[in-house]
């Protein structure tokens, strides 16, 4: 009988220590979630044979939210964050060891040039270490194209730097994001990425950061490089088709390390019945470039070509592009003469981020000219 007492005793004792030992885990609070700066998919069980992608995480409709499931337009864009992203395709973990780091959660309408210059450095820092192989920025896809460019023109590595968005937010029932990022990750992580510069990633077309840009409003496909066509693409394999010709990353003449902030420049566009009087304002307000949408080839009319040759007496560099969005802009005598120069086949948005970085060294007419030739 003690035997049994004693026996019961300690039964219970076992029970009261288990319990104990199991009892429930405390969670993060979203409040924590949001402050979280980086995170990692991959701790000790890191496979050494994988490559190490870093995601960092800017915003956009990649990271956008809505309580409809339906809704793929009225949404909130950078809400979600990098943590979030990650946990949403835990099969990146097959292809990489994946960290991420939120650098910003905005909207692109909202990247500007102290967000741009961070990147940069941030990307810079990072490929600078054995211990990453590749990154892969996700970003909102309206000014997608101008933070890829300046990537393309400011990253000093060959090491992969993909750009990845989406067109559908992460809440909506077909949404593109997932399947995006799981590309870029591939993409950021294949030694055949390296050397390409900056390259962008959406439904299952790799291009060249030069020349791709956004030509629908809403649809998945809207990324195109209609006429240098695409660098390659994703069907479950990796396909590179073609090379990139203009220099760019480890052999462009630009450098942001020293660099606080970039120089003013505006856009200004063409149309009937134009004036002089914005090109007045831009100066105004301070522009040290103005880049100038024209019709056709680049052109201006005889009111928007006085404003232009004002500015440029006043010590501001014009760059005339052209709003049709395909084709060179070819230098012209005429305006070659008034020191207004051209794009090449930049459209305004890269022309314009081309031209801050050519007025950080120097502010040559036809250095600057070179430089649209070369990149």
């Amino acid at each position: 009988m003690k035997k049994q007492r004693l026996l019961v005793l300690f039964a219970a004792l076992l029970f009261v220590f288990a319990g104990c030992s199991h009892s429930p885990e405390t969670k993060e609070s979203p409040k924590e979630k949001t402050q979280t700066q980086k995170v990692s998919s991959a701790s000790a069980s890191d496979k050494k044979d994988l490559p190490n992608v870093t995601i960092l995480a800017t915003g956009g409709t990649i990271a956008g939210a809505d309580q409809s499931k339906t809704s793929t337009t009225e949404y909130k864009a950078g809400v979600v964050g990098v943590e979030s992203l990650i946990e949403a395709v835990p099969e990146m973990k097959d292809i990489a060891n994946v960290s991420g780091e939120q650098i910003v959660n905005v909207g692109s309408t909202n990247i500007d040039n102290k967000i741009l210059l961070k990147l940069a450095k941030r990307i810079n820092n990072l490929l600078a270490s054995d211990d990453v192989d590749g990154i892969v920025v996700t970003h909102g896809t309206d000014t997608l194209e101008e933070t890829a460019y300046f990537l393309n023109l400011t990253v000093k590595s060959d090491k992969p730097v993909v750009v990845v968005g989406s067109m559908r937010p992460s809440t909506a029932i077909s949404a593109d994001g997932p399947s995006n990022l799981y590309n870029a990750v591939k993409v950021a992580g294949t030694p055949e990425a390296k050397g390409k510069g900056a390259l962008v990633v959406l439904n299952d077309r790799i291009a060249s950061a030069r020349y791709v840009t956004k030509t629908n409003t809403t649809t998945t496909d809207t990324f195109k490089s209609d006429e240098m066509g695409f660098v390659g693409t994703i069907a479950d394999d990796i396909y590179f088709n073609n090379e990139i010709t203009r220099k760019h990353t480890k052999d462009t003449d630009f450098s942001v390390s020293n660099l606080d902030e970039l120089p003013q420049v505006d856009i200004i566009y063409g149309y009937q019945n134009d004036g002089s009087y914005l090109f007045d304002a831009a100066v105004k307000a301070g522009a040290k470039g103005i880049v100038f949408a024209g019709s056709g080839n680049g052109s201006l009319s005889d009111a928007a070509e006085k404003g232009a040759g004002s500015a440029v007496k006043k010590g501001v560099t014009v760059v005339r592009s052209s709003r049709t969005g395909n084709g060179v802009v070819t230098p012209n005598k005429d305006y070659e003469e008034k020191n207004l120069l051209a794009s090449n086949s930049l459209n305004p948005q890269k022309a314009r981020i081309l031209l801050m970085l050519a007025l950080t060294k120097t502010n040559d007419p036809k250095k600057i000219q070179a430089y649209f030739n070369k990149y």
